[in-house]
């Protein structure tokens, strides 16, 4: 996927920035990495230098400087940064299930554990003895902290898709209560194989293609700030007060909008308009175009840049305003009437569908064009930099190769890695690791869920493939597209068990490797988030493994743990029968539920029109990527669309996250080309703030959520179409 990213922030290690002179405003130049395509497609980069030594301060894709003022750390590894960064993930985790219920979206924990491991850790690290979990608490522990968070904190997403869809199919027992062992040992087939999947591809994407990973580069420069040395400890306490502001102006924003969604966080203008007479623009309000005041993907967008923020945005124009009414005014797709109280007022997004070939929803017809959009866009980067991709694994793999035969490896294809040897992960353990997986894996699915283990190896395979999307996804654009990545592999699996297993079973195997596949590219793209933050603190990747490894153990239990709470409370998640009534809308579930009883059906449930545009689609990523690559200059890469943020934006069935990183990308790179300095000291703390700031709100509306005092209980409808609350 082509990408974009804005501006590195710099701050002082061994001078203060107030110090420093902006020497470069890089438009389109070689930059500092060692491979021109990629840099310079980043867009326009801001390099800090000192003002006396000409040295960069700080990259968003370079190493931060070591600062001669700092403690040396001898532990990076710690009981206390995995306990802390464990329960930190935690609430992440229990919050995730609920927002992902709700609104199909879940935030991840990296920033949250980040922040906040530094308040807890930092105070108790002076306060207690050495020996009680006291002593020196530096950047390199803060990351371990972060990582032990996001990894305790990321496999909610299962219970927010292929598993509802199980129990709304009957393919599970009589309820989650029910069958709690069976969800844990299931969860465990998916937590591991992500992160073993994520260290060979660490050189590749990381230090060769040298993704951004927005929210990961956010944690990074924050925990710099929170550390940084005494020379620039002005420079820090503008920078922390930055955070601050902009964290508690986006959980503030965050609950308080949830008792007014309309006036608030959604501005529903064309409803507005429709409302004073303008009869004829309630098809805007149907195709969703509204605006949301969300600060985490304002502040996205102020970390991934124009090129795939428009691109995200050009996307959804392209899907919600020209291809989806196109269809529906030829006849291709049809909507449903919302209410015959306001006439020409549609839902176009249903999933549940009695003839998906031939009256399909637009959300349904796009899908598809959507989902080979990613697959192409990201195999055709991958096959573009195939012999770095493939060096890698060479590199990471030429331990076990001298034991059998020596490989010959060219030197300019070699990837440097600055982390010293015994801080690298061995081949073995990353090896290890995805062989116990798949050996426990096969035991469980075949022992719990009758499903052969030919079926289950074929899943794993296409676990790790489909792990490069995430990837790829997430390095650019901070969204994983874990549903679309999920169905992929549900359409996958489907078609290599159509015919050999009873229907139920069927559904159940894809759905199963749907969730193997899911899991992955989460777990996947979360540790190669946490080793890029690893990586420009200079700390050891090896620590973050096992940090993980910790994290993941904690996300099994409290996960399943919520899930069954939530069932209990709120039985139309399960339960069909009662849909209608809940307060759940569960967005992923009926994509999930749909796909897995399409490709277990006799005919292939794709509409015919729809097949044939995925195609051409699918052709056109190719061609784009293989122009980029051979006959586009370096310098004008930026100007090639972001062929996986179009297909996510077809996927996505909304337009408000795209505008929004549309108008933070525009944001930061007027600020930036008219305020330097300003930019290079506030530009991540206010985007690390914006992105922490509703992630904690999104927590803090789901404990009000089951308390019943959320909005939904005490907060006003007034903004929201029909008069009905939506928030």
């Amino acid at each position: 996927m082509s990408g974009t990213v804005g501006g590195a922030i710099g701050t002082g290690s061994t001078t203060t920035l107030t110090d420093a002179t902006i020497r470069n405003i890089i438009k389109g130049e070689k930059t500092t990495s060692n491979d021109p395509s990629v840099n310079v497609e980043k867009g326009e980069v801001i390099t800090v230098e000192d003002e006396d030594q000409n040295i960069p301060i700080l990259y968003h894709d370079e190493q931060f400087p070591i600062d001669p003022n700092e403690e040396l750390e001898t532990q990076q590894f710690t009981v206390r940064a995995v306990l802390v960064g464990c329960l930190l993930g935690g609430v992440i985790a229990a919050s995730n299930v609920y927002l992902g219920l709700k609104t199909g979206w879940t935030f991840g924990a990296s920033l949250f554990g980040s922040i906040f491991g530094y308040a807890i850790l930092k105070p108790l690290s002076k306060a207690l003895p050495k020996h009680f979990g006291g002593g020196y608490f530096g950047p390199k522990e803060n990351v371990c902290c972060q990582s032990a968070a996001t990894a305790a904190g990321s496999l909610g997403l299962l219970f927010t898709s292929g598993f509802p869809a199980a129990y709304q199919l009957g393919l599970l027992g009589a309820s989650p209560q029910a069958d709690f062992g069976r969800l844990i040992t299931f969860t465990f087939c998916c937590a591991f194989y992500g992160m073993a999947f994520a260290i060979p591809l660490r050189k590749f994407y990381i230090l060769k293609q040298k993704l951004v990973f927005p929210s990961a580069v956010a944690a990074a420069h924050t925990i710099r700030s929170l550390h940084v040395g005494k020379n620039a400890e002005a420079n820090a306490k503008k920078k922390t007060n930055a955070l601050i502001i902009a964290f508690c102006a986006a959980i503030t924003l965050r609950c308080v909008s949830e008792y007014a969604p309309g006036i608030l966080w959604d501005w529903h203008w064309s409803w507005t308009l429709y409302s004073l007479g303008w009869k004829w623009i309630i098809a805007v309000e149907s195709w969703n175009w509204v605006w949301e005041w969300t600060p985490a993907f304002i502040g996205v967008g102020m970390l991934t840049g124009l090129n795939a923020s428009w691109s995200f945005l050009g996307g959804s124009a392209l899907a919600w305003g020209i291809i989806g009414p196109a269809l529906v005014t030829t006849g291709k797709a049809f909507g449903e009437a919302v209410s015959a109280q306001y006439p020409g007022y549609m839902n176009y997004n249903s999933m549940i569908l009695a003839d998906p070939v031939n009256a399909p929803s637009p959300r349904y017809w796009l899908v598809w064009p959507g989902t080979m959009l990613l697959l192409c866009g990201s195999f055709a980067e991958v096959g573009a930099n195939y012999r770095t991709l493939f060096y890698s694994l060479v590199q990471m793999l030429q331990p076990l190769f001298k034991r059998f035969r020596s490989v010959e490896v060219d030197e300019k294809d070699l990837i440097y890695d600055p982390a010293p040897a015994h801080e690298q992960v061995p081949w073995w353990q990353w090896t290890g690791l995805i062989v116990l997986s798949a050996f426990f894996s096969c035991l469980v699915l075949a022992l719990q869920y009758g499903q052969s283990v030919g079926v289950t190896i074929l899943s794993i395979v296409f676990a790790f493939i489909f792990s490069f999307i995430g990837c790829e996804s997430s390095g650019r654009t901070n969204i994983t597209p874990v549903t679309s990545i999920g169905n992929a592999s549900q359409l996958v699996i489907g078609g290599v068990t159509r015919g050999k297993y009873p229907t139920k079973d069927a559904q159940m195997l894809n759905l199963a490797g749907g969730m193997l596949a899911l899991g992955a590219s989460e777990q996947s793209a979360d540790m190669l988030g946490d080793l890029k933050t690893t990586h420009l603190l200079r700390a050891s990747p090896r620590v973050q493994f096992y940090a993980q490894l910790c994290g993941a153990v904690v996300s099994i239990f409290m996960s399943v743990g919520m899930y069954v709470l939530f069932s209990a409370a709120y039985p139309c998640i399960n339960d069909l029968s009662v849909t209608g009534l809940c307060s759940f809308p569960a967005p992923d579930v009926g994509a999930w539920r749909a796909i897995a009883v399409a490709v277990t059906s006799p005919t292939l449930p794709i509409p015919p029109s729809s097949g044939y545009t995925s195609i051409a689609f699918g052709v056109l990523a190719i061609l784009v990527t293989v122009v980029k690559y051979r006959f586009v200059p370096v310098d004008k890469h930026v100007w090639v669309p972001n062929m996986n943020a179009i297909g996510i934006a077809f996927i996505l069935n909304t337009t408000t996250y795209p505008t929004a990183m549309a108008f933070g990308s525009t944001i930061a790179y007027l600020w930036r080309r008219n305020y330097p300095m300003a930019f290079g000291m506030y530009c991540y703390a206010v985007a690390a703030g914006f992105i922490a700031g509703e992630g904690l709100g999104g927590i803090v509306g789901a404990v009000l959520q089951v308390a019943k005092v959320s909005g939904n209980y005490y907060g006003t409808a007034v903004g929201c179409p029909a008069m009905e609350y939506c928030g």
